[in-house]
């Protein structure tokens, strides 16, 4: 589940890096003040932030999902354990002692 995932967690951090690495040289290179150029950073960093907590939050969501549907098929499956676990017992106790093999019973004795 989790390696599907993670070419397109790659993919965003990397274009992520590079959309705030190619804007920060832009500004930098832009003729323009040193409080302007701060600002524009100031404002650019802020929106990648924002931009980086919602890709998280997404993330955190799906893991959420993943760990609840292994959670369920645990669960079915040691729910389908204990049933046929008890099928098994119920049968062996319908049977009983006597279906045992004679070096078993002895010992029993």
């Amino acid at each position: 589940m989790g390696n599907d995932k993670s070419p397109a967690l790659e993919v965003a951090v990397s274009f992520l890096i590079g959309a705030a690495t190619g804007f920060v040289l832009g500004i930098l290179f832009a003729p323009a003040s040193g409080k302007e150029t701060r600002k524009k950073i100031q404002d650019e960093v802020s929106k990648t932030g924002e931009k980086a907590k919602e890709s998280f939050d997404k993330i955190a969501k799906e893991a959420e999902k993943s760990i609840k549907i292994v959670k369920e098929k645990t669960q079915e499956g040691i729910d389908a354990i204990r049933d046929f676990i008890d099928k098994k017992r119920d049968e062996f106790l319908k049977k009983g002692p006597e279906t045992l093999p004679e070096e078993e019973t002895k010992g029993r004795a």
